[in-house]
């Protein structure tokens, strides 16, 4: 049975076809956020706070965390990033209390982030890159983390799915090498824009089903679909339960839009991940609280604060 552990200091998080789909929260990263990114170099992290406890309100059940901040002040990211991304890791990890996904282009950043995280984090992320691979899966192996795989290698990322899933059979091949199980690595296999490649949906469904054959986990980040589209919500919404429906156990996403959520809740219960019902039926409350006039990311702290479920569980003591 594939299942990938993910652990904060209190809180115990399992990625896994009999789970329910995890929700990996996207929001703090400055990449394409200029007022963030102004923010951080400034060393004001008001925006991180909010982002943070607003998508585990929401329903994140992991948090991603990048310091990708091009500096004005030094554009090198190898010295800047691996202290933001501890000072980063640092204050989330004492806001909330679900496990964190670290993510960055810069081994630095990644060690430096392995080091100061509670528990065990998701590393984001190791490519079928020669140089990436010698880099980061020693870090994989050293702290016993799980890491995602992304489909590309040296030849850059391929059109062609059959090639997507031989550089994820390389990854889970190359990591065996290094003593790193299957049920470690969570693949990305990369999904395309559908607006400009009407087979990209298909493509995902079939490389995940495929996927299960390596004994590994999935994800994605699951706007790319929409990109360029009018009503990416709706495409997005779409998208998520298909995609569970072929096998994907994660996503990297926004989870402070209803629309999307409402689409995971509901295949979550559809795929028997959700007992009874009990989290569509809390989930329904929140959109009863919608329609009367609060913000989804109100309306979903204010059931948290009232004791709603949340995903996840807590870790025992000793």
């Amino acid at each position: 049975m594939t299942r990938t552990v993910l652990e904060s200091k209190s809180k115990t998080v399992v990625i896994g076809f009999d789970e329910p789909f995890c929700v990996i929260g996207e929001r703090i990263n400055p990449t394409g956020r200029k007022k963030l990114a102004a923010e951080l170099e400034a060393g004001n992290y008001t925006t991180v706070e909010l982002d943070a406890l607003e998508q585990v309100a929401c329903g994140a059940m992991v948090l991603d965390v990048n310091a990708g901040v091009v500096y004005n002040s030094n554009p090198n990211p190898n010295e800047t990033e691996p202290p933001l991304m501890v000072a980063m890791l640092k204050l989330v990890q004492g806001l909330v209390d679900v496990p964190l996904c670290i993510d960055s282009s810069v081994p630095a950043a990644l060690e430096a982030g392995l080091a100061a995280a509670e528990g065990r984090p998701l590393l984001n992320s190791v490519t079928g890159e020669e140089e990436r691979l010698e880099r980061v899966l020693p870090l994989v192996k050293k702290f016993n983390v799980p890491v995602v795989a992304i489909s590309n290698d040296d030849s850059g990322i391929s059109m062609d799915p059959e090639v997507r899933f031989a550089v994820a059979k390389k990854i889970v091949e190359r990591a065996a090498d290094f003593g790193i199980p299957a049920h470690d690595i969570v693949v990305d296999p990369l999904v395309m824009p559908v607006g400009a490649l009407a087979s990209a949906g298909r493509q995902v469904f079939e490389l995940v089903r495929r996927l299960r054959e390596l004994g590994v986990n999935t994800t994605c980040g699951a706007s790319n679909i929409s990109f360029g589209l009018p009503n990416r919500h709706g495409v997005n919404a779409a998208f998520l339960p298909m995609a569970i429906g072929a096998g994907m156990t994660s996503a990297i996403m926004n989870p402070v839009r209803s629309v999307e959520m409402e689409a995971i809740r509901a295949a979550n219960m559809l795929m028997d991940h959700d007992a009874n019902g009990f989290e569509w039926i809390r989930f329904s409350r929140v959109l009863e609280a919608v329609k009367e006039g609060a913000t989804f990311a109100e309306a979903s702290a204010a059931a948290l604060a009232a004791g709603g479920a949340r995903g996840g569980r807590r870790r025992g003591r000793g």
